[in-house]
């Protein structure tokens, strides 16, 4: 049996190991595969880059559990943009499984590597029910929807918020959706108040998002895991997302690898059988 033949009989099991291994690699060795910046997250990235130090910035949670893979890395790169700005974060969620308890997670643990200060530097309001309204009724008082925090601490003992009354007092909405909730925030907040709004979310939410780019209504997006690849990357702080990608980009090379090995192989035994029959 020649070795094409053998091979057009390996078992299958191989060719998962494979697989398998090619998505371990990253995660301990360096993999020097490029990733290049797109122009949205790169805009993304310069809107945040050109706020004052100490600017008000939402950070808004609006994913659900079962995204985690692709907005959590996002959120993470935002923490740390955004705290190595000294910008003050007022996170919120309409979502209400998972929303304010990733919040919570997510920027407590950044604020303890930026050594900030919860209710000075950073505030999460959780969740509120009836998301068109809480997003217009925060246009006039955030405190008339959020009259407490997350833990259930009032907004008026927290002193970040004696100077955060409304959408007057932030700067940029740094949004990460799973769901049309960015539409929301691009009709209501940013249509009639004029906030700057960049978005982060899956890559098959990301289409969707473009026309915003295009309007002008987002001034940057990233699009799933590779968007936060993207993001990391700007911001020097490469992480999960870049190993991800790496991860992604070397089962693809693999894939086609074989699929070129197969072909080979199919036409070499196939001239073979001719020549045989001949």
């Amino acid at each position: 049996m020649s070795f094409w033949e053998r091979m057009e009989k390996l078992d299958r099991r191989w060719v998962y190991l494979a697989v398998g291994i090619a998505v371990i690699i990253p995660f301990i060795l360096p993999t020097p595969l490029p990733i290049s910046i797109t122009t949205e997250a790169q805009s993304l990235f310069d809107a945040v880059e050109a706020l004052p130090d100490g600017s008000n910035v939402m950070l808004v949670y609006d994913y659900y559990p079962s995204t985690i893979a692709e907005c959590e890395p996002i959120a993470i790169a935002a923490c740390h943009h955004l705290f190595r700005k000294n910008c003050k974060i007022i996170t919120l969620s309409n979502i209400p499984y998972g929303g304010p308890s990733m919040a919570e997670k997510i920027t407590r643990m950044m604020a303890d590597q930026y050594g900030k200060t919860y209710g000075v530097d950073y505030v999460n309001l959780g969740y509120k029910y009836g998301y068109v309204a809480v997003l217009s009724g925060m246009g006039q008082s955030i405190e008339s929807i959020f009259p407490a925090d997350n833990s259930g601490t009032l907004l008026s003992e927290l002193p970040l918020m004696d100077s955060v009354k409304n959408y007057e007092d932030i700067a940029f909405i740094f949004e990460i959706a799973d769901n049309a909730t960015a539409d929301y925030w691009v009709s209501i907040v940013n249509a009639q108040y004029g906030v700057p709004i960049g978005c982060g979310g899956t890559a098959v939410m990301a289409p969707k998002f473009y026309a915003y780019i295009s309007s002008g209504q987002f001034v940057g997006l990233l699009g799933g895991m590779r968007g936060a690849a993207e993001y990391e990357i700007l911001i020097n702080k490469q992480a999960d997302a870049v190993k991800g990608m790496q991860a992604q980009s070397l089962v693809h090379l693999l894939i086609i690898g074989l699929v070129i090995f197969g072909n080979v192989g199919f036409f070499v035994t196939r001239s073979k059988q001719k020549r045989g029959a001949a």
